[in-house]
């Protein structure tokens, strides 16, 4: 008799950072935080019936063995349920009020955030969109200030052949969706501070004064508005 299959995967706990990028009521922070330690009592269930599945296997009871293994997957579909219902909970408040081509990642699991940005990058491409600009966060929040939703992101870029470039706000990330250069931004007047910045594809470029990259982004983001409404309607990109 073999012992029976059993799906041991489990989301990662990984988070890119904070969980909101802006000022949150307390209610939207503790519904938040209830779905993912639903979602981690959960697993927890889930560990314990696939150990006692186990222990049933080595004594020779398959029944029981086969019994525990499906309750253990019942826990795993539910887990599944309540982190998804957390990913679109903070992606919905995150993405309230971004521009249309704006993508807020915070409070999603590393995991989310790619399933997330591919998904928003292929509905862009398909509506023409030219550009995203991806918040990852700094890494404030994390486990000794690693930032890791931004390594996913530019590994997702670089399979799907993307170009991209840290901005001036090292949170976020500037994504070409048309295939061609991170476009290097203009070198502020004479007498206007500058901060260096770095194109990802082998190019230096020079970054703007902010007042510029504001101008610049609310040109780009009022005919595309659209966009992220209809995005959500969807859920999703979510």
């Amino acid at each position: 008799m073999s012992f029976p299959a059993v799906d041991d995967r489990a989301p990662s706990t990984q988070l890119g950072g904070g969980t909101f990028n802006h000022s949150q009521s307390r209610e939207a922070e503790e519904e938040y935080d209830r779905l993912r330690n639903l979602a981690r009592q959960e697993l927890s269930k889930r560990s314990q019936c696939l150990d006692r599945a186990h222990q049933a296997y080595e004594n020779g009871d398959g029944a029981s063995a086969h019994e525990l293994s499906e309750e253990g997957k019942r826990h795993g579909a539910k887990a599944d349920e309540y982190n998804k219902q957390a990913s679109d909970y903070i992606f919905r408040e995150n993405n309230a009020h971004v521009g249309a081509d704006t993508i807020d990642l915070h409070g999603q699991f590393v995991e989310e955030a790619e399933d997330i940005l591919e998904q928003r990058i292929r509905y862009a491409q398909s509506q023409g969109q030219s550009h995203l600009h991806v918040i990852v966060g700094k890494g404030n929040h994390s486990y000794n200030h690693v930032q890791k939703i931004k390594p996913r992101v530019e590994q997702v870029c670089q399979e799907l052949g993307l170009q991209y470039r840290t901005e001036h706000n090292e949170g976020r990330i500037y994504i070409n969706l048309t295939g061609g250069p991170a476009e290097p931004e203009q070198r502020p007047p004479t007498g206007q501070q500058y901060h260096g910045g770095q194109q990802h594809g082998g190019q230096q470029h020079q970054r703007p004064p902010q007042q510029q990259f504001d101008q610049d982004e609310q040109a780009e983001q009022e005919p595309e508005r659209s966009l992220l409404k209809c995005l959500k309607g969807c859920c999703v990109v979510m």
